[in-house]
């Protein structure tokens, strides 16, 4: 059971601006140097080491030594499960005090970050949620509350476009569930599932990373495969009519 002193201690970790800046460009799943995030964060090495430190020995990141460099990574799903959460109710609009007949829509305001993004090791944007919505319309996904489950057909279709079933469903981790995106306020894929769909999309070059930033652009190749895989740019922006 979560003690609210753990629970405190927790939210302090993530409430300091320099150190959510630490982890929020973790959230593209990479390993990073402490000077990596200090520029990220906008602090000197010195207080990147400091909060560096808080954060690993609270359980929020882990450590891993190549040579002389030492690699900082979210220590878990679960941590990047609670930062998305965190993030979804932090872009919820608050009180206007001055009207406007202008809205700004929730989540990241750069257009790419709400395209197609990384969401840990799984795809969120606007993408992953045209994905999700067309493996469950063909039925080849069925998604819950809490979880979800690929149907016989699905496994079929998803093994059609090279998704490696067999490694997603083994070890301990929870293999489908629903992510509500924060973009998009509707849910996408996670789980290992998610994490492989996302695999597959980048092993084929569907998709490709955008250096310094957890956005992914669509391949021109990628276009015509997820349309016809999914109807991407049918019924959701991607560039094309």
């Amino acid at each position: 059971m979560v003690t609210t002193t753990a629970l405190a201690r927790t939210a302090a970790l993530v409430g300091d601006p320099a150190r959510a800046g630490m982890l929020a460009v973790l959230m593209d799943g990479r390993a990073l140097t402490a000077a990596e995030l200090a520029r990220a964060a906008g602090v000197t090495p010195q207080t990147a080491s400091g909060h560096l430190a808080q954060l690993t020995e609270a359980g929020l990141l882990t450590v891993a030594r190549q040579g002389r460099h030492r690699y900082h990574r979210l220590a878990s799903p679960a941590v990047a499960r609670m930062l998305e959460g965190v993030m979804a109710v932090a872009a919820e609009p608050g009180p206007d005090p001055v009207p406007s007949p202008r809205t700004r829509p929730p989540g990241p305001r750069d257009a790419a970050l709400r395209e197609a993004r990384t969401c840990y090791d799984h795809l969120a944007g606007r993408l992953a949620v045209a994905m999700a919505d067309a493996l469950v319309a063909q039925g080849a996904v069925e998604l819950g509350a809490d979880g979800g489950a690929v149907t016989p057909a699905g496994e079929v279709f998803l093994r059609g476009l090279g998704v490696d079933l067999a490694a997603s469903s083994s070890g301990r981790r929870v293999f489908c569930r629903p992510c509500l995106d924060w973009s998009e306020r509707r849910p996408h894929i996670a789980g290992a599932l998610g994490a492989a769909l996302l695999a597959t999309c980048l092993d084929r070059g569907w998709l490709r990373r955008t250096e310094g930033s957890r956005a992914v652009a669509v391949t021109p190749g990628g276009r015509l495969a997820l349309r016809q895989a999914f109807g991407y740019g049918q019924a959701c922006a991607c560039g094309d009519p």
